[in-house]
C-alpha cells in the first residue's frame, strides 16, 4: 500500500519512496529483439463440489443452463483480454485456445492450453483462461450449492522459448508432449574449456545441451570434455564421424580469445560451411546481447555429419542450438541425398 503525503497524494516507488526523476516504478520487458517462436502453455485448476452438483454440471442440468459451454467461452475471452487485466503483459497474437474438462469423484478439473507464435510466453494467458473458466462454472453453480471451493490453479507445462520444454515439478504427465524434432539415435556434445578440463570450473553448457537434445527427441547423448586444443578436437570429431554419428555439437572456443580455436579445428576437417546457420545463431544471441555478433559460431558439414560450433556460455549455447533445431533434420536429410520436398 503506498504511503500518503500531507496533501493526500500517494507516494509510489520501491520502499514507498518517490521514484528517481525520469524513471518508472515498473518496467515492461523489452522483447523487441527476441525471435518469434511457437509457444504452448497448459494451466490447470479445479472446482470442488458435492457429487450430485458435479453430475448436474456434467449433464448440463443447472438452472442457469450449460455451465461448461459458457465457461469455455468465458475462458477464451479471458485469454484474449489478459493484457488488459495485467498491465505488464504483452499483447500477443493467440493462435489457439483449448479447454478440457475432467470430472472426478469430488471435483471438476479444468485444463486450458494456449498456443501462439510470439516473442514471449503465454503462461499468464493460460492461467487467466483457466481461472475465468472456473469462475464462470462457479457463478452458474452457486445457486444450488454455495459450498464450492476453487483451487490448485497452476501451470502444468510450457513449450518454446529459451526453456525449451518445462513441466511442473509435481510430476503431472504432460498431455501435449512435444513432437520429436530430432529423430536421432545418438548425438555427441563436446565441451572445449581449459579450466573445465583441469577441474578448475564446472561444465554447465554440456549438461544443458544434453538436456535440450534429449527433450528434442534424441535417444542418447555422448559427452566429451576437452581443452582448447584444435588438434585434439579435430581428432575427436573424426573419430565420431567414423563411428557414424550424424550430429556433433561443440560448445566453447568460438570467441576471440587467444585460446579460442574451435573454428580453426573445424577447418582441418575440410568440410562444407553452412553460413546461414552461423548467421542464425548469432542473430538469436544478439537478442540477448550485442556481443553475440563477435561470436564465430558456425556449422560445418563433413561427409554426412553436421557439426555445430556453439558459444561456451550456457545461455549462449542453448540459444544457438534452439535457433537451429528445426533445421537440423532437413539438413541431415539433404546431406544424405534427399530432395528439398
Amino acid at each position: 500500500m503506498p504511503q500518503i503525503t500531507l496533501d493526500g497524494s500517494p507516494v509510489f516507488g520501491e520502499g514507498g519512496t518517490v521514484p528517481t526523476e525520469g524513471k518508472s516504478a515498473y518496467r515492461m520487458i523489452d522483447v523487441g529483439e527476441k525471435p518469434v517462436t511457437r509457444r504452448v502453455c497448459r494451466a490447470t485448476g479445479s472446482l470442488s463440489a458435492r457429487p450430485e452438483t458435479l453430475r448436474k454440471i456434467e449433464r448440463g442440468e443447472l438452472p442457469k443452463g450449460n455451465a461448461l459451454a459458457l465457461a469455455e467461452a468465458a475462458g477464451i475471452a479471458a485469454v484474449k483480454k489478459t493484457p488488459e487485466l495485467l498491465p505488464l503483459c504483452h499483447p500477443l497474437p493467440v493462435d489457439a485456445v483449448r479447454f478440457q474438462f475432467h470430472f472426478e469423484a469430488d471435483r471438476l478439473r479444468v485444463e486450458c492450453e494456449v498456443v501462439a507464435h510470439a516473442k514471449t510466453g503465454v503462461e499468464m494467458e493460460a492461467l487467466s483462461g483457466v481461472t475465468a473458466c472456473l469462475l464462470c462454472v462457479y457463478d452458474l453453480t452457486k445457486g444450488i450449492d454455495p459450498a464450492l471451493d476453487l483451487g490448485e490453479i497452476r501451470l502444468i507445462e510450457k513449450i518454446g522459448g529459451k526453456s525449451g520444454h518445462w513441466v511442473h515439478p509435481k510430476g503431472e504427465t504432460p498431455a501435449s508432449a512435444p513432437e520429436p524434432v530430432l529423430e536421432l539415435s545418438e548425438v555427441v556434445v563436446i565441451t572445449l574449456s581449459d579450466r573445465c578440463s583441469r577441474g578448475e570450473a564446472e561444465d554447465t553448457s554440456g549438461p544443458a545441451l544434453e538436456s535440450l537434445l534429449l527433450s528434442a527427441g534424441v535417444l542418447r547423448v555422448q559427452r566429451e570434455l576437452l581443452p582448447d586444443e584444435p588438434e585434439r578436437l579435430s581428432a575427436a570429431i573424426e573419430s565420431w564421424i567414423q563411428k557414424g554419428v550424424r550430429l556433433i555439437v561443440t560448445t566453447g572456443g568460438t570467441g576471440l580469445g587467444p585460446r579460442d580455436r574451435t573454428p580453426e579445428a573445424l577447418k582441418r576437417l575440410e568440410g562444407r560451411t553452412i553460413p546461414g546457420l552461423g548467421e542464425l545463431m548469432r542473430s538469436r544471441g544478439a537478442g540477448s546481447t550485442p556481443f553475440a555478433w563477435l561470436s564465430r559460431s558456425e556449422a560445418v558439414l563433413v561427409k554426412q555429419t553436421l557439426i555445430l560450433a556453439l558459444p561456451g556460455s550456457r545461455k549462449g549455447s542453448l540459444e544457438s542450438l534452439s535457433s537451429v533445431l528445426p533445421l537440423i533434420g532437413h539438413t541431415l536429410e539433404i546431406s544424405s541425398g534427399a530432395d528439398h520436398k
